[in-house]
């Protein structure tokens, strides 16, 4: 495949990047258009805009105007699978400087030496990066709200006053979030395109310190420990309980079978 022609070669060109995290997944497969990249699918929106789409579920629109940005999220919409109710989203300034270097200066834009395709997939691919942790983060959060409450009672009484039925429930929430978000989205693998560009590595290294991609997911890592330890602690409860209750089934039937003995033996002897 010949090398794609750059976004622009204007200095000064600003184009915005804009990451939605759209869905669960997005097929990408037989997607019509000029494609510029296999994996991730990035492919030519109209004269000057590229669309870059991964299959965990985010779409990141680089040089699109809100009019292209709908037409195509309209277009991609049918290729969405477990649509999200409300999508995460981010979105950073891309500008072409004169310098040497690419550089990432706190709070500001992205400034390239050229917008090549392979350095707007990099920009794209720690985007997409990070709308997914945003998500995942809230989901944990979401649960820890839930379970901040039973700890808070075990902690303070030493049991729980929750019905079976209820400890199930937020168990299936845990066991659920952790599901979702364990291993969904490898972050700290590095994009294709450095494989083909390994000097664009600086770049991506710097994107990923300006959004704190490792830190966010460590502490995402210990956050689903603790979700993983209190599912585990569920789990121990009602096996405790419904061993309780068995004991206390044998104990009765026990019982039982005594009087029925003695009833026996009295009736016996008063013959």
């Amino acid at each position: 495949m010949t090398k794609p022609e750059f976004i622009s070669a204007d200095l000064g060109t600003r184009v915005t990047a804009h990451a939605l995290h759209v869905g669960d997944r997005i097929n990408t497969m037989g997607f019509e258009g000029e494609a510029l990249s296999a994996v991730p699918l990035a492919i030519r929106v109209g004269k000057t805009g590229i669309a870059v789409l991964f299959r965990y579920g985010v779409a990141v629109l680089i040089g699109l105007s809100p009019q292209d940005e709908r037409g195509f999220l309209e277009r991609l919409a049918p290729r969405i699978g477990g649509k999200l109710g409300r999508s995460e989203e981010e979105t950073v300034i891309v500008a072409l400087t004169g310098e040497t270097e690419d550089q990432i200066p706190a709070g500001g834009p992205v400034l390239l030496r050229d917008m090549s395709p392979e350095r707007l997939l990099v920009i794209a691919d720690v985007l997409a990066k990070s709308v997914v942790l945003a998500h995942d983060e809230r989901e944990v959060a979401r649960v820890f709200e839930v379970i901040e409450p039973f700890t808070k009672e075990l902690a303070d009484h030493g049991r729980t006053r929750r019905s079976r039925k209820a400890m199930l429930k937020l168990l299936g929430n845990a066991l659920l979030v952790q599901h979702r978000v364990s291993g969904r989205v490898a972050i700290a693998e590095k994009p294709d395109a450095l494989w083909e560009r390994p000097d664009l590595e600086r770049l991506y290294a710097r994107l990923e310190d300006e959004y704190e991609l490792k830190e966010r997911v460590d502490a995402l890592n210990r956050k689903l420990a603790v979700v993983a330890e209190t599912a585990s602690t569920l789990a121990d409860i009602i096996d405790t309980r419904r061993s309780l209750r068995l004991e206390l089934v044998v104990i009765v039937l026990i019982a039982f079978e005594v009087v029925i003995t003695f009833y026996q033996i009295y009736a016996a002897k008063g013959h």
